[in-house]
């Protein structure tokens, strides 16, 4: 027995000069003492010796990546996971009757109709597990970046014969993906314990059917805590919280180009996200190996991000645009749905607030992606909806989301009376009719618009 240990120490562990390597960027050292990598790796100065090291290293490390999707989300589950496992039966009954109630109230506002399905009832372990791949899928950008930024750091400290391996090779690129995505998974179990609903950030983070339709979905949990402090019945805030939710998923099932819309803009403001290797270089100098939670933080920390580019604000702007024009529109149909509770508008401030501040985890996630997903302009946009609607009418005011090019702009929010105005504007001559019709409702529309 002590003859087999013995010879195991003996045995070099291939795969500790890429730990080395890492260990050593974060202590900010310059470079790597070839002699002292070959005699920790057994490295006898073949390069296809070095080279299977990395290939076998590589085969370990591609086994663990197959299963980083799992690991992620069971991270985000355990984060989220301090709560209830599943919702209360007597609570997720009266729930199913509230959302009948408001489904009623809304259909009473809106002509947009009621999607099919039922909305879930969510614990916060349901709600990280649901909605991870949307926010994998909007920071996949960032996280390519960063993977990028440090193998380059890495490969350009190299030693000469050790550049020939490791260019091209998989293993520091998935490492540095590993890391981020699991720090994207604690935040997105934080979120959990913020969120009330589905359509709560803003994002269409719930997918349906296909991937044109959004999910509806409550909190149970999070509705409690949002309720306290309140001084308004908990029934008045589950009919309210359920109103806006449903008025969400309406207006993504009626504009079905809207979903992936969004995702877009946001994948227009995070490619243009990039990592500077001398400032990744200056950061490392200040890392500890031997506190691998140093790593994390800096991740977290936001520092890697660069100042935005100008294509990046204007990527951003129309986010925010966007995000308030949905929002806005949610905001103002669910006041009209709900105006027959008593705290309607005292539910509704709460919410405003909420919204305007974000939570940790919101934060957490802007430190980390670099992206805020808080519209600027709710309450501005919101008063424009009900512009809108008086001057013309609901047909008019919901099927301005037939096309995109048929809504307001960053500038119309500056002259709302002049888009409300440009919206009247009856055709000249019966040969403006399409034109119009396009201009109002989008090429595909057949319907007359009420100019009332």
């Amino acid at each position: 027995m002590a003859d087999d240990s013995n010879e195991s120490e003996k045995q070099p562990d291939p795969n500790e000069w890429i730990r080395d390597a890492v260990r050593r960027m974060f202590e900010g050292e310059q470079g790597f003492d070839p002699e002292e990598l070959a005699r920790a790796a057994g490295f006898t100065g073949d390069p296809s010796q070095l080279q299977g090291m990395v290939e076998q290293f590589a085969t370990g490390l591609t086994g663990a990546m197959q299963n980083s999707g799992t690991a992620s989300r069971d991270h985000a589950v355990r984060v989220a996971g301090d709560g209830a496992r599943s919702v209360d039966p007597a609570r997720a009954e009266a729930l199913a009757q509230l959302l009948s109630t408001a489904a009623l109230w809304l259909n009473e506002v809106t002509d947009m109709a009621e999607p099919g399905g039922t909305p879930l009832l969510m614990t916060r372990q349901d709600w990280a597990r649901a909605t991870l791949p949307i926010w994998q899928e909007m920071s996949d950008p960032v996280s390519e970046a960063l993977s990028r930024a440090i193998t380059g750091v890495i490969e350009e400290q190299a030693p000469e014969e050790v550049k020939g391996v490791l260019t091209g090779s998989p293993v520091l690129t998935q490492m540095t993906s590993s890391l981020f995505r699991m720090q994207l998974a604690q935040v997105v179990g934080s979120l959990s314990k913020e969120v009330i609903s589905g359509g709560d950030i803003g994002v269409p983070l719930m997918q349906g059917g296909d991937e044109h339709d959004v999910r509806a979905g409550l909190v149970p949990q999070n509705i409690d805590t949002f309720a306290d402090g309140l001084g308004v019945a908990p029934e008045q805030v589950d009919l309210y919280v359920a109103i806006r939710e449903l008025a969400h998923q309406r207006l993504f099932r009626h504009a079905r180009w809207l979903r992936l819309h969004v995702m877009s803009l946001v994948g227009d403001f995070a490619r243009g996200i990039h990592i500077d290797g001398e400032k990744l270089m200056d950061l490392a100098e200040s890392i500890t190996p031997s506190n691998p939670e140093e790593i994390s933080r800096l991740l977290s920390s936001g520092a890697l991000l660069p100042e935005r580019t100008e294509a990046q604000e204007r990527a951003l702007e129309r986010l925010e645009t966007m995000l308030a024009l949905i929002e806005g529109w949610v905001d103002h149909i669910t006041a009209q749905a709900a105006s027959r509770l008593p705290d309607a508008e005292k539910i509704a401030e709460a919410m405003r607030r909420r919204r305007a501040t974000g939570g940790p985890a919101e934060q957490a996630f802007k430190t980390l992606v670099g992206l805020e997903l808080r519209p600027r302009r709710l309450r501005e946009a919101s008063k424009m909806w009900g512009e809108v609607l008086s001057a013309h009418g609901a047909e008019v005011r919901d099927g301005l989301w037939s096309y995109p090019d048929n809504l307001p702009t960053e500038d119309d929010f500056a002259d709302v009376s002049g888009f409300v105005a440009r919206i009247g504007q009856a055709p000249e001559s019966d040969s403006d009719v399409d034109k119009f019709l396009e201009d109002v409702f989008g090429s595909e529309s057949d319907d007359t618009p009420d100019q009332s």
